[in-house]
């Protein structure tokens, strides 16, 4: 592997457990908080994430990209916990 593609997996995986944590942080501390306004905050950055038509560049779109895949799966680890506390 060489050393460019190095700088952006740290980048990314950096990024996705950051926002993971914060998440998780969020999520335990404010007991308002519903995967509803997670999912709010997803659509908002799925909307940035399409408005780049100055261009981001590669780094910022390594971080965009990780923080909607964190976003992504912090909604589906929640939602598969909340189907079996139902069940």
């Amino acid at each position: 592997m060489s050393a460019s593609l190095d700088w952006r997996e740290i980048s990314y995986n950096k990024t996705l457990e950051q926002e993971l944590l914060g998440l998780e942080r969020r999520r335990a501390s404010d007991p308002k908080c519903t995967i509803e306004d997670i999912e709010g905050t997803l659509w908002h950055l799925y909307i940035l994430e399409g408005d780049d038509w100055l261009g981001r560049g590669e780094a910022q779109d390594i971080t965009m990209a990780a923080t909607i895949a964190a976003y992504e799966s912090f909604i589906a680890r929640w939602k598969k916990e909340a189907a079996l506390e139902l069940s």
